[in-house]
């Protein structure tokens, strides 16, 4: 019988079928070009392979191609039916995630692995800062991530994606030392793995190491195809890079080259994310001439998430509509979460509901307003999901708005608690404020 990469079985009798799936799924775990077209190429050679549906179907649902991916997940169910119990299983939970059911996924998932630790894509499935733990709503998912990468730890070795997402959790969960010396491991084993990229990007940024984190995009991120998955958010870390040694210019420009909509072949959510996040950003450093490239944000929210429901979209969906003062885009999204609060379905509560008033309050000019509304949330913030990086966002508009209110005592609270984790010029900089 045919076998993927970790050794377990491929219900399908063509040779190149399974190869082809073999390479496909290794694009998808390192984010790699090709990934699409190797499924394609599974499925043309055996029709009937559903484990290659339902890894397109996630394919798809990456790229908020939701009607695709509820259909290739479908005939996935269709045809794991006469499949091994294992391939069944693994085809359930990952229809669960594509199907908009993430709780089901998340149990299904950690049953399965108790089972099958080597399902790499299963695991995978609950990793990452787009993860399910992630999305979860939870206040522990940086935890709950190294819990399951450490209970499966043992089988898989010395290997390259499975080390990757181990350093990536630690140092999502603080061990930074730990996290970096797995991510570097990693990228030694294989390093054509822009998520291992992306790990060690995220470490470097947590240990305020802004030269070597330079030094390494600079060398990798060229060689890196612009249709990459996450060229985008790559660039995204140098402008964060560019930001903490206060060259805004560079900032923007490198978000006019490889970020904005335009430009970038990043899925719906990077770039909207991505985007937004990085000119809310420049508006705190008080850049100017932003106001184009907030419109075509705005355009580019509405058209790709015309309705709320993805709650970390939906946060950055704020940003867009307070910074282009669309107050009915606004009310409109923030009425749609309410009501989806009220029916037990806005997955991180009504944090979320707090943030966008706070940011509504802070882009009107109402610091004290957005301080009384955000600071006692603080620390409900992380239940919105994505990584530290990106939640930093919400600590920096807190932060900015102590300084613009008048308040430079909380403000410096807020800052050293930053300047003790890493070294940070940027936030030296608002600290020289406080005086």
């Amino acid at each position: 019988m045919q076998q993927d990469r970790y050794e377990l079985p491929l219900t399908t009798e063509s040779d190149l079928a399974a190869s082809a799936y073999r390479a496909g799924i290794d694009c998808i775990l390192s984010a790699w070009t090709g990934a699409s077209e190797a499924l394609d190429q599974a499925i043309a050679a055996d029709p009937d392979f559903g484990l290659a549906y339902i890894a397109r179907a996630r394919l798809h649902q990456s790229y908020a191609e939701n009607t695709k991916a509820r259909a290739m997940a479908s005939r996935a169910r269709e045809l794991a039916a006469g499949a091994t119990r294992r391939e069944r299983q693994h085809v359930e939970v990952l229809a669960a995630a594509v199907e908009g059911r993430p709780a089901e996924a998340i149990a299904g998932a950690e049953n399965h692995l108790e089972e099958f630790p080597r399902d790499a894509l299963v695991l995978a499935s609950l990793l990452g800062a787009y993860g399910l733990y992630a999305f979860s709503g939870r206040a522990d998912h940086d935890a709950a991530r190294v819990a399951i990468c450490e209970r499966h730890a043992r089988h898989y070795g010395e290997d390259w994606w499975f080390l990757t997402y181990l350093g990536w959790s630690h140092s999502e969960a603080g061990n930074l030392k730990h996290g970096r010396f797995l991510t570097e491991r990693a990228l030694g084993l294989r390093r054509q793995n822009a998520h291992g990229a992306h790990a060690l990007a995220h470490v470097l940024f947590e240990q305020g190491d802004t030269s070597a984190a330079n030094s390494f995009l600079g060398e990798w991120l060229p060689a890196y195809d612009r249709r990459g998955m996450l060229n985008g958010h790559l660039s995204w870390h140098e402008a964060l890079l560019a930001l903490e040694s206060g060259d805004t210019d560079r900032a923007l420009a490198i978000y006019e080259a490889r970020i904005r909509p335009i430009v970038s072949s990043a899925a719906p959510m990077h770039v909207f994310a991505d985007g937004t996040s990085l000119m809310w950003r420049l508006c705190l450093e008080q850049k100017s001439g932003l106001e184009s490239h907030w419109r075509e944000l705005a355009n580019y929210g509405e058209q790709a998430f015309p309705r709320a429901g993805g709650h970390f979209v939906d946060f950055h969906y704020a940003l867009a509509a307070a910074a282009t003062d669309d107050r009915r885009a606004l009310d409109h999204r923030l009425e749609e979460l309410a009501n989806l609060h009220a029916a037990g379905k806005l997955v991180p509560g009504d944090v979320l509901i707090a943030l966008y008033r706070g940011i509504q309050s802070f882009a009107q000019g109402n610091y004290e307003d957005a301080i009384a509304v955000l600071e006692p949330r603080l620390a409900d913030f992380v239940r919105i999901g994505g990584s530290h990086a990106q939640r930093e966002l919400y600590e920096d508009t807190l932060i900015v708005a102590c300084l613009r209110a008048g308040q430079p005592r909380k403000a410096r609270g807020l800052i050293d608690s930053r300047l003790h984790r890493r070294p940070s010029r940027r936030d030296e900089a608002w600290r020289g404020q406080t005086r």
